[in-house]
């Protein structure tokens, strides 16, 4: 803990140090500075995103302007003169200050804006933000807007973000990496499987999702591609309102949910709970030729798999927000998901010999039970010192998440289906976290910032993981089974990261900088407690996380960036626990607990230019990775019947190196029509080698392979919005995945689209949606794999093409107010949350 303080007061005093110097240098002096807070009348809340608009007495043409913060808040600089200076915002009348003096600088205070009663009536108002915000720091995905999602879940959402890519087994990749770690309410998520627990929040309870590509040292170090924050929605305005969502789809699934908030002038009560009934059905196949020694076919194995899943349950976040002060907010919540599902696989192996001649059928059922129980308590304080952003915030969360899976495994020959054999599977998991945060901010009078701030994170796990094989089934009981010590395991984990961090930001004439040092201190212990003599090397080490960033604006419609920043991406979840996936028993999954965390050191220069109806950024970027992870798969020289059994586990590489670009178009032809796109460029450069022993004719045998890879790859996303006539919105998004190279040989290319249509209806205050997910059930994952005995090709597909029909009904609440009246606070959920970037 000394160590802690005296590299926190180090770090101070380097800041402290640079504030002097900025200030020292602050060439702004030949312009004047207008400033001041916008709200609506009627609550006195702030109002963002109203517009002001700063011109000559004698020529109408603009001179300046801007937008208000999420206080309402604005600050612009001109040349001394005398101007007309309008503030509006849509559907409230504007007020206007003409023929006004500026020759110093000067706060207009609080002003504030009346609705306008006559506009409302003759129109229906669509204040709708752009379903994606593109900034220089980061991209903001608006979830309410999107009619593709309804009725899915956060791994839907995530589908249609930019940059983000996910996977048919639910893995969520960054520019196509797969190291991105993954924030709910600005808190990290450390769940043993994210893709499971991503596929368990229904997106109905989304407000937003924030792209960082390349995170500040406020953030946590963690997270080699990124990082996704995932902001839940929460009620903001005054009185009792709020919004029910019911949905209905094929294949079976229902939903219903609730948003609601009460808000009084001290106090605001807020939930967001639902229930959901989701089933899905699942198909994959693995063809295989079989090789021997001599590089000679032995024979062929087709293995072909459907799966039907069934998730149902509960989820609530409940909370209320206290106003203390008018400028001191303090947040309590507790959320709860209860979940359980069923989950059954049918897979058919057909065996065939070198002159691919018939031998055998074998049948593979595995029917498992899972229930997941999640609790999370949330405090978060926050103290404004004044409007200017000076304030000091604190929060703590208690997070426990218990998971039991058991799994019944029948297998048969149909050439003796009388003589079955049984296996069963048990899974239980139980976790604890704790995290306590901190952050202070100081702006200047300069537009400067300062910012600093405290995180720590303890986190224990534990995972008792069995495999019983040969057993009877009897009456329903499973009996009589051997437990097979190879594949079963008692994982133990135990994290503890300590971090500070420092930052400091200003802004000279139109050139912003933003420095920031961070450094964390982890001590991990990944055990088995079942083989106490296995020392899987606790890991404890030390690092500094510089990051630098620089923007220009080379006009009032364009800005060039440049950013660097140093991350760390520490396994977790399935890549730790050497508990052995069963579903398949030639084709096993096992994770490796000696895997040592990765660093990364990532630079990224961005332009982003905006025009009338065009807004285009893009961003070239190159990471350098030492210890990257990187799945292999082996031979483990055991086979069942003429079939190899094949391990795939992931492994610590020496070096990857990747170097892209991407692009953002936002292009909105007609009012009508809005048209979002995205494409994604990299090659990525691996070098490594692994070793390992595997048993031939009952002698061990070392073997190297050859890891050194270069791959290129690429996805591209159309999303499309019109309103039809009859006031029918229309939603069209396309994705395609370009093939990719691996070491081990090639994943094909695929595609996916997805569509929908919405109408409002009862005067506005309600909403029906058809979307279907998948339209061509063309979304697959295809690999073809070449190891020493054995040559695949398979293709899985985790869920089929999916359709469903919501109905959202809104209360006391028109279309646009969730956009419309922000909170008092910084509101998006605690967690990562410093100052803004200055400028």
């Amino acid at each position: 803990m000394r160590q802690t303080l005296r590299i926190f007061l180090s770090l101070c005093l380097l800041f402290t140090s640079l504030i002097n110097f900025a200030k020292s240098i602050d060439p702004i002096k030949d312009k004047v500075k207008i400033s001041g807070t916008v709200i609506e009348k009627a609550t006195k809340q702030p109002l963002e995103y109203a517009t002001v608009t700063i011109t000559d007495t004698k020529n109408p043409k603009m001179i300046t302007g801007g937008i208000t913060n999420a206080k309402g808040g604005f600050t612009i600089e001109v040349a001394p003169g005398i101007y007309n200076i309008k503030i509006e915002f849509i559907s409230f009348k504007s007020i206007e200050f003409n023929q006004r003096s500026l020759e110093k600088n000067i706060d207009l205070g609080v002003i504030a804006l009346s609705e306008d009663a006559a506009q409302l009536n003759e129109v229906v108002v669509r204040a709708e933000k752009s379903t994606v915000e593109i900034k220089l720091d980061k991209k903001v995905y608006n979830v309410g807007q999107d009619m593709i999602v309804k009725g899915g879940t956060v791994s839907d959402v995530l589908e249609n973000v930019p940059s983000v890519t996910v996977d048919v087994e639910g893995n969520v990749s960054l520019r196509g990496n797969e190291n991105v770690r993954i924030f709910i309410d600005g808190r990290p998520s450390n769940s043993l499987n994210m893709a499971d627990a991503l596929r368990q929040i229904p997106a109905d309870a989304i407000d937003k999702v924030e792209v960082i590509t390349n995170p500040s040292a406020r953030y946590d170090a963690e997270g080699g591609a990124g990082i996704l924050n995932i902001v839940l929605k929460k009620g903001k305005n005054q009185g009792f309102n709020g919004s029910f969502i019911v949905s209905t789809g094929i294949p079976e699934t229902y939903g219903l949910s609730a948003n609601l908030n009460y808000k009084t002038e001290k106090l605001n009560f807020f939930t967001s709970t639902g229930y959901d009934y989701r089933t899905s059905e699942g198909r994959g196949l693995t063809h295989s030729t079989l090789l021997d020694t001599n590089k000679d076919i032995s024979g062929y194995t087709n293995e072909d798999k459907n799966t039907e899943r069934l998730r149902k349950g509960i989820s609530t976040k409940t909370g209320v927000e206290w106003t203390i002060t008018p400028n001191t907010f303090w947040t309590n919540a507790i959320s709860y998901r209860d979940n359980s599902g069923t989950n059954e696989d049918h897979v058919q192996f057909l065996s065939y010999d070198q002159n691919r001649e018939y031998l055998s059928t074998r049948y593979r059922k595995g029917v498992g039970n899972d229930i997941g129980k999640d609790l999370e308590l949330t405090s978060n304080f926050i103290k404004n010192f004044n409007d200017k952003g000076h304030k000091w915030t604190a929060d703590i969360s208690y997070t426990t998440n218990k998971d039991a899976d058991n799994s019944l495994i029948t297998n048969y020959f149909v050439e003796n289906i009388n003589d079955k054999t049984y296996d069963y599977t048990t899974n239980n998991q139980k976790q604890y976290q704790f995290q306590a945060q901190t952050d202070y901010v100081l702006p200047f009078e300069n537009g400067s910032q300062f910012e600093a701030g405290y995180k720590g994170n303890f986190n224990n796990l534990r995972n008792p993981y069995d495999v019983f094989v040969d057993g009877t089934f009897v009456n329903g009981v499973f009996d009589n089974g051997v437990r097979k010590d190879s594949l079963s395991n008692t994982l133990e984990y135990r994290e503890r990261i300590n971090a500070v961090y420092s930052q400091y930001g200003s802004k000279i004439n139109k050139f912003s900088y933003l420095l920031g040092l961070r450094w964390e201190d982890t001590h991990i212990e990944v055990n088995s407690l079942e083989e106490p003599s296995i020392d899987y090397n606790t890991k404890k080490y030390s690092y500094f996380f510089p990051s630098a960033f620089l923007t220009y604006e080379l006009s009032d419609e364009s800005s060039l960036s440049l950013s660097y920043s140093k991350r760390l991406t520490r396994p977790r979840g399935r890549f730790l626990n050497p508990a052995t996936n069963y579903s398949s028993n030639i084709n096993l999954f096992r994770g490796n607990p000696d895997l040592n965390p990765s660093l990364t050191d990532k630079f990224d220069v961005g332009y982003l230019k905006k025009w009338d109806k065009v807004t285009f950024s893009t961003s070239m970027f190159f990471e350098n990775t030492n210890d990257v992870f990187s799945f292999v798969r082996t031979e483990t020289g055991e086979y069942v019947g003429n079939n190899p059994v094949v391990l795939s586990k992931p492994i610590n590489l020496a070096k990857e190196q990747q170097f892209g670009f991407e692009f953002t178009l936002n292009y909105t032809p007609f009012k009508k029509w809005k048209i979002n796109s995205s494409f994604n460029f990299s090659n990525v450069k691996t070098s490594g080698e692994y070793k390992y022993t595997i048993l031939e004719n009952n002698q061990s045998v070392d073997k190297i392979q050859d890891l050194n890879n270069e791959a290129f790859s690429w996805f591209s996303r159309l999303n499309s919005r019109l309103t039809l006539p009859a006031k029918i919105d229309w939603q069209l998004t396309g994705m395609y995945f370009g093939p990719k190279n691996t070491a081990q040989g090639k994943s094909l290319g695929n595609y996916v689209i997805n569509m929908a249509f919405s109408k409002d209806i009862l005067k506005d205050k309600a909403t029906l949606a058809l979307n279907v997910s998948d339209l061509f059930n063309s979304r697959k994952m295809i690999n073809e794999t070449n190891l020493t005995s054995v040559m695949s090709y398979s293709e899985f597909q985790w869920r089929r093409r999916q359709i469903n029909l919501s109905f959202t009904y809104r209360l006391n609440m028109k279309k646009t107010d969730k956009d419309k009246n922000m909170p008092k606070n910084n509101g998006d959920g605690g967690g990562e949350g410093g100052g803004d970037f200055p400028g």
